[in-house]
């Protein structure tokens, strides 16, 4: 059981890798979206148990689908936006496996907070950047794909068209809001010592370097490849940082 999380990881890594350079994208999105789902809940129960398992599922799954269905209904957090039917089945408008990418990144960002952090606020603070950081990425990748777009796309940021400001400051928010309930409901349970994190950190610094990498070369996306690598980048690579150092000490 304590290899199912690399393995997990592996067949992610593999679909992520051929997506690229396939020619209909929308079924290694959702494959990827479905595989990195089951991968962090996975972790989590395997090195934390079940309630925290649950927890995840119950705080971020349900929460994002109940946000994007609010987002899609009023335009708020995220700006007036519509899904395509390109993702598959929909409720009120919210395809069924956006709730899930929602959960897939939150846990390798609240587990790489707890390694950079030792507070309650400035872990929060960090993991919420870090998942908005993410969408630095997503939605340009997303939007050239054709999946969603927006209805009054400005102001945009430079480089990053047909995506407003205010949706990563609704992602901002809603992550801050996400991360907090999560860390309260787990408490303690985070801290587990013996936990295995390996996998989920391996996911996090995967998620960063192969995003840039792709945007930057394969995807033709090069604005979002700076924005999401200077963005998030500071999230992440302090903490690669400071496990190189732990690891030399």
């Amino acid at each position: 059981m304590r290899r199912l999380p690399w393995a997990l990881l592996g067949a992610l890594v593999l679909v992520q890798i051929c997506y690229p350079l396939a020619a209909g994208r929308a079924p290694l999105t959702v494959a990827t979206v479905v595989l990195g789902y089951v991968f962090s809940v996975t972790h989590a129960w395997l090195s934390r148990g079940p309630h925290v398992a649950a927890a995840l599922v119950l705080v971020v799954t349900l929460g994002g689908f109940l946000v994007e269905a609010l987002g899609v209904a009023t335009g708020f957090p995220f700006g007036s936006y519509s899904y395509s039917g390109a993702l598959g089945p929909q409720i009120l408008g919210v395809p069924l496996i956006i709730p899930l990418a929602w959960t897939w990144m939150a846990w390798p960002a609240l587990l790489a907070a707890r390694r950079l952090c030792r507070s309650f606020a400035a872990r929060v603070g960090v993991a919420a950047f870090g998942l908005a950081a993410w969408d630095l990425f997503l939605d340009p990748q997303m939007v050239s794909e054709g999946y969603w777009r927006w209805l009054s796309p400005t102001p945009a940021l430079p480089g990053l068209p047909g995506i407003p400001v205010a949706n990563y400051l609704g992602w901002l928010g809603f992550a801050l809001l996400v991360m907090t309930l999560l860390s309260l409901v787990l408490g303690s349970r985070l801290e587990l010592s013996t936990a295995d994190d390996r996998p989920a950190l391996a996911l996090w610094f995967w998620t960063y370097a192969s995003s840039v990498l792709a945007h930057a070369v394969f995807l033709d996306l090069p604005a979002s490849a700076a924005w999401g690598g200077v963005v998030m980048g500071l999230a992440v690579i302090p903490l690669a940082i400071s496990l190189v150092r732990r690891r030399a000490a």
